[in-house]
């Protein structure tokens, strides 16, 4: 065998654990069918500014180690994500916050928007009697009342899903953070950015001393690739690598329409979720707006990303996973089977069959290393 490790995916996860074996001397090959590395982190340069190829990724953490890990590579700037919301042409700042309150309904003051929120909750707990939220309205509603759940929650998570709300399960919806601050920050957490010049730097450093063979699809001649190695990482959809013995995994998937205009600034802010269920699209991307260091950022050019979320089919990327009673059920069942292999580690979000945070990915990749080497 000439690879300690072959490794399927160049993704986040893929790539950190290629790092690592690799820095402890081991013969390491990742293969990826993508005609470039770096999975859904890619960009690709437009003019000179980063375009997020397959959706925002604005990394966060509390994770001093993992900010030191990924700083180590190339600096991150002070991106802070301040989405906004549209809903019939009138914005909202998200998360909810005072902001939102009081484009909402006229309220200054903390004392203000609780009462508001806390009657219209009170009204959504009479309605229930007393028993548990049995979908994801209900239990919205019970977490921010009326107004928050029409505007700014149902008609963007019924795209993002292609399911009624009512048809959603409650556990879809464990909470919805009210901040009663001015506070636009979306993230609570201690470090936030996007690397300077992109993610591709990022995974350029991570696979510098490793091969890397692009578009290699591991399903193509799976004998081949497994017989290359004494062990397989394996970041690909767990259902397709036991050929779907129990039936497939259902997946949601984005569709991007880009679009290149001529001006310096179109939208104002990186990210605008438009909420109201009669615009088929979730989100338009700004992409020069993450990196306003990028001398590009003064161009009379921009880029645009409208993003529709999908069901997934065959052949299209599956992007996040269906929680549902059903999928957790049939994902556990090939869990069990992948906690048997004894010369494969699986890992990832289609893997692990689980959204992660890029920070999550990379901690738990870098967890497993350290108990490897």
């Amino acid at each position: 065998m000439k690879y300690d490790f072959v490794i399927v995916g160049s993704g986040l996860f893929g790539s950190v654990f290629a790092y690592h074996a690799r820095k402890a001397g081991n013969r390491v090959l990742v293969i990826d069918k993508r005609p470039q590395a770096g999975g859904n982190v890619y960009c690709s340069s437009v003019n000179g500014i980063n375009v997020h190829q397959y959706g925002a990724h604005i990394f966060h953490t509390d994770n001093r180690e993992v900010w030191d890990f990924v700083n180590s590579f190339t600096p991150f700037n002070r991106y802070t994500n301040c989405p906004v919301a549209n809903y019939k042409g009138k914005l909202y700042n998200l998360p909810f916050n005072m902001n939102t309150f009081y484009e909402l309904w006229g309220v200054t003051t903390p004392e203000e928007a609780k009462r508001k929120i806390d009657d219209q909750k009170a009204q959504a707990l009479s309605i229930l009697h007393g028993r548990e939220p049995q979908n994801l309205e209900e239990q919205a509603l019970i977490l921010v009342g009326t107004d928050i759940y029409e505007k700014l929650i149902k008609g963007y998570t019924e795209k993002q899903w292609g399911r009624k709300c009512t048809d959603l399960p409650a556990f879809i919806i464990k909470r919805l953070p009210l901040r009663f601050t001015f506070d636009n920050n979306y993230f609570n957490d201690a470090y936030q950015g996007i690397p300077i010049g992109g993610y591709n730097k990022i995974i350029q450093a991570l696979l510098n001393d490793v091969e890397t063979r692009l578009e290699c699809d591991f399903f193509s001649d799976r004998e081949k690739y497994e017989g290359l190695g004494r062990n397989l990482v394996y970041t690909g959809a767990l259902d397709e690598f036991y050929s779907y013995r129990f039936g497939k995994l259902a997946y949601r998937t984005v569709r991007f329409e880009n679009q290149e205009l001529k001006v310096r600034n179109w939208q104002g802010n990186a990210v605008i979720n438009y909420t109201e269920s009669d615009v088929p699209f979730t989100r338009i991307i700004e992409h020069k707006h993450f990196e306003p260091e990028n001398p590009a950022y003064e161009s009379d050019f921009t880029v645009i990303s409208r993003e529709y979320s999908c069901e997934w089919t065959e052949g299209a990327e599956p992007f996040y996973p269906v929680n549902d009673v059903r999928n957790t059920e049939l994902s556990s069942k090939y869990k069990e089977l992948a906690e048997s292999e004894d010369h494969v580690i699986f890992g990832g979000r289609l893997a692990d069959y689980r959204y992660y945070d890029m920070d999550d990915v990379i901690a738990s990749a870098m967890s497993l290393c350290g108990k490897l080497f």
